[in-house]
């Protein structure tokens, strides 16, 4: 294999709340045409010649969601390899293990392209084009970034001083002075966390400057079961060695101290998707610079950018505001400072409220479920289950379920008995009966659940079997 292109899909995507949360981060928003961000970042890689597998490093949470995004845009049925970490360790540890497995499975010489799961690239003929430069140099023992041209003295982004194609050094985000200056001088180009190098050549490199990332990465790997999955290999790290690799990004891991830093200057249209800024700009303005995505009735509005997920949205006489509803979250912002919505997202983390962390509708593998309403001793969902999939064999302590099915067919077990619920039909499971949820057929099974009970958290589950491996 010449060149695998690794997604790297990570990050809760903070700046983006309340669209994103940590169960549903950035990659996976929807743009205006459909597709995510995942999947926009999928379509570009299988682009390139001679693809012929991506492995992306993601959170064992989201598999079946990226596995989701990836099947329905996957046409040329492209292999896709996963490595699964249970929880974040920034960017060096995930370039570590992606390097170890592809010089396994695929040999040293293999050019690993790593692409992160949350850009866009507007030019993809010249994106082809730089990364053809990117193989040649990093077959010739480089290690290439990708420096994409500023066309704003932009304090958001990392730059990359360059004499010709060699890296002369990083530099943190800038003040606004120092960045008009970079911009001037025309030898600086924005940092855009792309990378290009052979297995073999950043092995080497991280074992000459961060071999403590290196080890801890490499024994994980040994102790970590490794499966064939339907459409490629599947890595799931083992939380308790992945948790000794140390944190670090890779620019300061290796880029930083790296002695064949080379950088591919280019002109591709790219856009880091890192504020409501920067997404609403990919929308078209109106005549009073508004940008809007879904209902919206908006009198003497301007410059502002609203999005809705179901509701209408009223404004009026409002200026420079970002404005985000969602079911159960509504976010009002000075565009100037988009940048700090990272502060609510922080600060409902660090009191536990639920909505940094889940949408009303929340992905399973088996389908999705959402909450219609709750109170005390009840919770009403609506839940929708793909075809041919299947719920775990549980069990809850502390609560009863009334399951009507809306349409389609399912095959319920519960307790001692097997039997099948058609539209417009119910069943009652009590507390402390194991029970199973199936699809048994072609079209999506969706069903209303009551739940009711002293206790009616997520937590109250006990799983006797499960597809997933959830157990």
């Amino acid at each position: 294999m010449s060149l695998l292109p690794i997604i790297l899909c990570g990050g809760a995507g903070s700046r983006l709340w309340p669209v994103s949360r940590e169960s549903h981060p950035k990659p996976f928003i929807r743009l205006a045409d459909g597709e995510s961000l995942l999947q926009k970042a999928f379509l570009r890689a299988v682009a390139l010649p001679g693809v012929k597998e991506v492995l992306t490093v993601t959170n064992r949470e989201l598999f079946f969601k990226t596995e989701d995004d990836f099947r329905e845009v996957n046409a040329k049925g492209i292999a896709t390899s996963f490595i699964l970490e249970p929880f974040g360790r920034n960017t060096a540890a995930a370039v570590a293990t992606a390097a170890l497995h592809t010089a396994s499975a695929h040999g040293e010489d293999t050019v690993m392209l790593v692409l992160a799961a949350d850009h866009l690239i507007a030019d993809q003929a010249a994106f082809a084009v730089a990364v053809e430069r990117a193989q040649t140099l990093a077959q010739a023992g480089q290690v290439v970034t990708f420096g994409m041209q500023p066309d704003t003295p932009e304090t958001g982004y990392g730059y990359i001083e360059a004499d010709g194609e060699k890296v002369v050094r990083f530099v943190e985000k800038p003040t606004l002075a120092k960045a008009r200056e970079y911009l001037a001088s025309g030898k600086f180009a924005w940092n855009s966390g792309m990378f290009c190098f052979t297995a073999g050549t950043i092995l080497k490199e991280m074992r000459e400057h961060c071999p403590d990332i290196l080890d801890a990465a490499a024994e994980c790997m040994e102790k970590s079961p490794s499966a064939e999955g339907k459409g490629g290999a599947q890595v799931r790290l083992e939380p308790g060695c992945f948790g000794a690799v140390p944190e670090l990004s890779f620019d300061y891991a290796v880029m930083e101290k790296c002695k064949h830093a080379a950088v591919v200057r280019c002109d591709i249209g790219w856009t880091d998707v890192g504020s409501w800024t920067a997404l609403s700009d990919l929308s078209p303005a109106d005549a009073s610079g508004n940008r809007v995505e879904g209902e919206a009735l908006l009198v003497d509005v301007k410059n502002s950018y609203l999005r809705s997920s179901g509701r209408l949205i009223g404004a009026v006489g409002i200026d420079n505001l970002i404005v985000i509803d969602t079911p159960d979250a509504l976010l009002v912002a000075n565009k100037d400072r988009a940048q700090d919505v990272k502060q609510i997202f922080a600060e409902l983390k660090s009191r536990g409220h639920e909505t940094y962390k889940v949408h009303r509708t929340v992905h399973r593998p088996w389908g999705t479920y959402s909450v219609l309403e709750e109170g005390p001793r009840f919770k009403i969902k609506r839940i929708e289950v793909k075809p041919g999939a299947s719920l775990s064999l549980q069990m809850h302590h502390h609560r009863n379920e009334h399951w009507v099915v809306v349409s389609g067919m399912a095959k319920v077990v519960n307790g001692e008995n097997e039997f099948f619920v058609s539209t417009n039909e119910s069943t009652y499971i009590p507390a402390g009966h194991k029970h199973r949820l199936e699809n048994p057929g072609v079209v999506e099974l969706v069903m209303i659940e009551v739940q009711s009970g002293e206790y009616l958290g997520e937590d109250d589950i006990v799983r006797f079997e499960d597809i997933y491996g959830r157990t």
